[in-house]
């Protein structure tokens, strides 16, 4: 599929009719790039690997990886400013794109769900996770799907910690299976709708 850079030189249009966005959640740079915060960042990678596609382009200040998967134009994002600030990004995104908030997924880590657990939702609230809030704020609407993936708090006084940590190794081969799963659960919900992907992967 040619990119969006060969549309534009050969004078189509650079925006899509139609286009899926997936998001993942992280904070950039390598100090990050292992941290339970991550979770959002490798999940993304491991379904861009999974469908040869790679983060080879920066745009609005996100890496993105693009293709087509089952003849579904597909975007992945992961947002390069701290997760705080995730919002610019997917908000220029968004609407450069005309992105429907149903064709919108973000992938992120949830302290509030045990070790490993996922959670797929049609909607909801950004639930104190800071980088869904700018997300919200910035496309202007919470009515979109979501992949939330569990950290666990082991130690409710201590969240920076836990969640700027890294996995030891046990919690790293359960997190790889739960990133299998993510990952699997992606392909449902781009080709078959959230409703699928809730029923078969909650």
């Amino acid at each position: 599929m040619p990119s969006l850079r060969w549309l534009k030189r050969h004078g189509a249009s650079e925006t899509p009719t139609h286009i899926k966005l997936i998001v993942g959640l992280g904070n950039p740079g390598q100090r990050y790039a292992h941290s339970r915060h991550n979770v959002g960042f490798m999940i993304v990678e491991r379904f861009a690997r999974a469908h040869d596609l790679r983060f080879s382009r920066k745009r609005f200040n996100a890496e993105i990886a693009e293709g087509e998967i089952n003849n579904i134009r597909v975007m992945i994002a992961k947002p390069q400013s701290y997760m705080n600030l995730s919002g610019e990004a997917v908000g220029k995104l968004f609407k450069f794109f005309k992105i429907e908030p149903h064709d919108l997924v973000v992938v992120y880590d949830d302290l509030d769900l045990p070790l490993g657990k996922m959670r797929m939702r049609a909607k909801g609230s950004a639930g104190g996770h800071h980088g869904m809030e700018s997300i919200i704020a910035h496309i202007g609407t919470s009515d979109f799907p979501r992949l939330r993936v569990g950290i666990g708090r082991p130690n409710p006084e201590a969240d920076i910690d836990h969640v700027l940590g890294t996995f030891d190794g046990d919690e790293r081969k359960l997190m790889d299976e739960t990133f299998a799963n993510a990952s699997d659960a992606l392909s449902v919900w781009l080709t078959d709708g959230i409703n699928a992907a809730m029923n078969k992967f909650n």
